[in-house]
């Protein structure tokens, strides 16, 4: 009779004592449907199928993938979309991202062409000092091979103890020039403000990129550097924001509402309602907001836009967010594994509940829907104005952005809105990166500051193209010419000066940007008829 290791039998019978601790959790208000007697017998039932195929299957079983990658995460497939386990890999990746830090050099990479390529040094960084720059392909780190190795695995030996050495060995541009840098790592902090800029006079910009255990304090530095009491508008962009921690989505939303606010509450069937307010308030500030969201902005970003909207602090501009109204509460279990469990549900202030239905379809079609403006028709609220809003599908934004039928995806996910098919296709085949490192190959001058795709570089990267046998017509380059040289002059200027410099290029002049600009009257109106709905309440 085969058995289970001694290691492995103890990992097995600990994870049972969890599982059982958390049916008994999650079933605490309803013992008589769901009896002990029921837990234990079901457990049983677990044990002697677990045990029969131990025994039977065809090859040896690992236990470890059995139980983490089969066992647990089916079970949390029959709960909800949202719940899920994290092996101790990506429990560690988790917390760091909350963080908003880690020790190692401070770059993206990509996996591209079986090498692992330099996608950005983060400005200020190791790397950045030493002078890694965007399309380095890495040949060895310490004196191992990067061939045959994953990007994943690759920025594995590149992280590493605060002050320590790692020796990274380069091929750089078309000649593949072998360079070599050595890099003591550091930490490297991780801002959930990656742009901040004045886009026109007394017109902030702030790009929130996630919510992590920094990002109350990034968001209020932000304003604080552009002058927020001078300011005559802000735009504050969360396209494909993913969400992250609640308590800072609270901090972000009462920054801009007045103090006392509700910002959102939450409701569970095993933990009381609490109801989050803004604790210091927006000082009295007053300036219109327009918010940015698409079908990727989710969970916290979806909390503080319902919030602005419900309260009529903000004019909300593009796509209906994604979604997700559902609260996750992690729990450590054995061995640096964990829990992600849906504990309760939020609502914003109106009262609406905005996750969207995922009973009746399947989890893929749940993430990857195409009818974005779906709602629950049951569930009509309205804004402090009278205005109304529903629940059942995102948030609702109060302006349509209507961009170019085309896919929205790429190779990190984080496209900012639909893009020409063209400009797509050659940006989710690096054509923009090959062609840049093609570029700095030739061009030997530091580019002066202020540098721009002019059209004789246009005809020079069509030319290029058509050298590269990438098919497409005179027609199609024409009609998304302006598309092509601003994706093309941001990925040069990655090179030639750096990211930041990259981003703040490529949003001051985004279409998506510029309408929000546009919008910024629309917010000063709710602004006005608010306080109009005030002072007559008042009297």
């Amino acid at each position: 009779m085969a058995h289970i290791g001694t290691s492995h039998r103890r990992r097995f019978f600990s994870l049972i004592s969890v599982l059982a601790l958390t049916c008994c959790l999650g079933t605490q208000a309803v013992y008589a449907a769901n009896s002990e007697e029921d837990v234990s017998t079901s457990l049983r039932d677990f044990t002697r199928l677990y045990s029969t195929v131990q025994q039977n299957f065809a090859d040896p079983l690992n236990p470890d993938q059995a139980i983490y990658d089969g066992a647990i995460p089916g079970m949390l497939l029959t709960l909800d979309p949202h719940s899920h386990f994290f092996d101790p890999r990506a429990l560690k990746a988790m917390r760091e991202d909350q963080s908003g830090h880690y020790y190692g050099v401070g770059m993206e990479v990509v996996g591209r062409d079986n090498k692992t390529i330099v996608v950005h040094p983060f400005v200020g960084s190791p790397a950045y000092k030493a002078g890694l720059l965007p399309n380095d392909v890495i040949a060895e780190v310490s004196g191992k091979s990067a061939a045959g190795l994953s990007s994943t695995e690759v920025a594995d030996l590149l992280r590493g103890a605060r002050g320590t050495e790692v020796h990274i060995k380069v091929l750089r541009g078309e000649a593949g020039k072998e360079m070599t840098f050595d890099v003591i790592r550091d930490a490297i902090p991780r801002s959930s403000v990656p742009s901040a800029f004045m886009v026109k006079p007394g017109i902030g910009y702030v790009k929130l990129e996630e919510f992590i255990e920094t990002t109350g304090g990034d968001f209020a530095n932000a304003l604080q550097k552009l002058g927020e009491e001078n300011l005559k508008g802000l735009v504050l962009d969360l396209r494909a924001n993913p969400g992250g921690l609640l308590t800072e989505a609270v901090s972000v939303a009462g920054h801009m509402l007045p103090r006392g606010a509700e910002v959102v509450s939450q409701h569970g069937r095993a933990s009381q309602e609490v109801s989050y307010k803004a604790t210091e308030g927006n000082h009295g500030y007053k300036y219109p907001i327009v918010v940015i969201v698409n079908s990727r902005s989710a969970s916290a970003s979806e909390i503080v836009s319902g919030a602005l909207q419900d309260h009529d602090r903000a004019w909300i501009l593009g796509d209906n967010t994604f979604g997700k109204g559902l609260v996750q509460t992690v729990f450590p279990l054995v061995e640096s594994t964990g829990l992600a469990l849906t504990t309760a549900k939020y609502y914003t202030p109106s009262g609406r509940l905005i996750q969207r239905d995922y009973s009746s379809v399947s989890f893929f079609d749940y993430y990857y829907r195409k009818n974005t403006e779906a709602r629950n028709l049951a569930d009509v609220k309205t804004t402090d104005s009278g205005r109304t809003v529903y629940g059942g599908g995102g948030i609702s934004p109060d302006e349509k952005f209507e961009v170019p039928a085309s896919p929205c995806v790429g190779q990190d996910g984080k496209l900012p809105a639909c893009w020409g098919a063209l400009e797509t296709d050659l940006y989710l085949s690096y054509t923009f990166a090959n062609y840049t490192k093609h570029f700095f190959s030739v061009q030997t001058e530091k580019l002066p500051a202020g540098w721009n795709v002019d059209e004789a570089q246009m005809e020079t990267f069509r030319n290029w193209l058509h050298e590269q046998k990438i098919e497409f017509t005179d027609a199609e380059f024409a009609k998304e010419h302006d598309m092509l040289r601003r994706r093309l002059q941001a990925e040069i200027y990655k090179t030639a000066f750096n990211l930041d410099e990259s981003r703040n290029y490529a949003l001051a002049t985004d279409p998506e940007v510029e309408a929000a600009i546009a919008a910024l009257p629309k917010s000063q109106a709710l602004l006005d008829s608010a306080s109009g709905v005030k002072q007559r309440a008042q009297k």
